[in-house]
């Protein structure tokens, strides 16, 4: 635990530093800086990984004291062989690309130029396996020529001497023994700063809390070969803690961002968390009017196994509507397509869009799990009403979970978790009311609401092991939801419970003359409230 600990914090600092030479060179809270930090903490831990591989893949290094040096000093050939022995276990490096390389050279002149010609080689040399996609198929590289970002050409070398002098400051290498729960801590401190509300997507990452709680309902059981897809994937934190609980050797990753920002997020992730073969199936695009991923005969939309999601609640989707709700599209959007709001734009209800998007994208015996605002449990409109009698009706309802008031420490919003289940053999389901737990905190300026081990393990387990606990889960079978409208809301299924008391005839007239007492208070306190009103705004009654 002391080495775990110790990591953690060595980790920590490491990205604190590089926040501090941003902060240093004025990059500070700009858009340049987290591609700085992460494409340097990128460098660092791919620099390490290759030779944590080198040790593994030749017998002279494995108790190396010195292990860049002796790299150096092998021969062509031999260096070579090692690099075909490593595979894609690890990013292809030159003897020029590595960080003790450029440590020797800071000094030179132009070595801001030496940077930045390094990361770009690096970049091309694993172009084919590290880089991720655009719908068009251009190829979005590894690294970029960060000393660029420094307008004055001078500060350029000091600016890069001092970010090389940050990643020598200690090896990743005892690391790459540690596992998805070291990692997933050390990605969610790299990018909280840079993962907010930008560009056309919510870039919000998902709690791990709700990730884990999602991934261990989703699959209780042991599955291998599985496709798992998100549509809106942002920084990948649903799809990597799936793909944890599944294996990270058992499953694919397919996705799609709109938001180049969240598929570098996505790329860092799944590089650090052993899935370097899901790379090429990370895409930037635009899910709904163009999905990518599409099957072998190319005449449909590619299915999965798994589907895990928090879609974009309300964005501004104008400029697409009238070409998602045309014909092309009515077989996905079979509920419908929502109307953009007069007044405010960024207002349309765009979730019910992935909602249709993921339920058509998943295969016959697929599984899903998508994060919805708590208002569409019980909307009475057309298309939620729509999309939540399809679910019923096909008998794909798995469960639903009502989560607790700001669960999302950046956004207000009521959240429930809607599970789908096309493998479906019963007409039961289970509905979860867990609005009431876990511990209220404050985050900065918002409040959050944590989820104990506890908190999780009582929602999984009420949904996995189908446990009825009174005024929190419930089972019930779909002819009773349609009885209601096909809501939902988990309290609707509750049984009311009425408590009785005695009274004598005394206790009940004192009881009755103190409501009535009450409600001629609220009554003047109701008239007052209307005269000042009537003065402070001028109206003129004709009563």
């Amino acid at each position: 635990m002391t080495n775990h600990l110790e990591h953690t914090q060595k980790t920590k600092e490491l990205i604190d530093g590089l926040k501090t030479v941003c902060s240093n060179y004025g990059l500070a809270n700009t858009g340049y800086e987290y591609k700085i930090i992460t494409e340097g903490f990128l460098y660092k831990f791919l620099n390490d990984k290759f030779l944590h591989e080198a040790r593994n893949a030749n017998k002279k290094l494995k108790d190396s004291k010195n292990i860049e040096a002796d790299i150096q000093n092998m021969s062509d050939n031999d260096y070579e062989y090692m690099l075909e022995k490593i595979g894609e276990r690890s990013a292809k490096l030159k003897k020029t690309h590595f960080i003790s390389y450029l440590f020797n050279k800071q000094n030179e002149k132009d070595f801001s130029i030496t940077f930045d010609t390094t990361l770009t080689d690096i970049a091309a040399t694993n172009i084919k396996i590290f880089s991720v996609s655009t719908i068009g198929g251009e190829k979005i590289p590894l690294f970029e020529e960060l000393s660029e970002n420094i307008r004055e050409k001078n500060e350029r070398s000091p600016f890069c001497k001092a970010i090389i002098n940050k990643l020598v400051a200690f090896s990743f290498e005892p690391v790459f023994e540690e596992k998805y729960d070291f990692f997933s801590t050390i990605f969610e401190y790299l990018i909280k700063d840079y993962n907010k509300d930008s560009g056309q997507y919510a870039e919000y990452y998902t709690p791990p809390t709700v990730a884990k709680i999602m991934a261990r309902i989703l699959v209780p059981k042991e599955t291998k070969n599985v496709l798992l897809y998100d549509p809106a994937a942002g920084s990948g934190s649903l799809l990597l803690s799936l793909a944890h609980q599944i294996g990270e050797d058992k499953c694919t990753i397919y996705s799609q961002d709109i938001s180049q920002k969240s598929s570098e997020f996505l790329r860092l992730n799944l590089i650090l968390n052993n899935l370097v073969h899901s790379l090429h199936n990370v895409i930037k695009g635009n899910s709904l009017t163009i999905p990518f991923h599409v099957n072998d005969a190319k005449d449909d939309l590619k299915k999965f196994d798994y589907i895990v999601s928090n879609p974009p609640f309300k964005t501004d989707f104008s400029d697409d509507r009238e070409t998602l709700a045309s014909d092309i599209h009515k077989k996905r959007f079979f509920a419908g397509v929502p109307s953009v709001p007069a007044k405010k734009k960024e207002s349309m209800a765009i979730y019910q869009l992935f909602i249709q998007h993921i339920m058509y994208s998943l295969d016959t015996k697929g599984k899903a799990a998508v994060v919805v605002p708590t208002g569409f449990c019980t909307e009475k409109a057309a298309i939620g009403f729509g999309i939540r009698k399809k679910i019923v009706d096909s008998n794909w309802l798995h469960a639903v979970v009502q989560m607790p008031p700001n669960i999302f420490a950046n956004t207000g919003t009521n959240v429930s978790v809607v599970f789908i289940d096309k493998s479906k053999t019963t007409d039961k389901v289970i509905f979860v009311d867990a609005s009431k737990l876990g511990k209220k905190v404050k985050e900065g300026k918002n409040k959050k609401t944590l989820l104990s081990a506890d908190d999780e393990n009582k929602i999984i387990n009420a949904i996995n092991n189908k446990e009825v606990i009174e005024d929190f889960s419930i089972e019930i079978d779909n002819k009773k939801i349609e009885g209601k409208k096909y809501s939902f809301g988990a309290g609707q299924y509750f049984e009311t419970r009425i408590e009785y008391c005695e009274l004598t005839s005394y206790e009940f007239d004192e009881k009755m003359q103190e409501h009535q007492n009450n409600l001629a208070e609220y009554f003047n306190d109701g008239k007052k409230l209307e005269k000042d009103i009537l003065k402070n705004f001028k109206i003129v009654s004709y009563e």
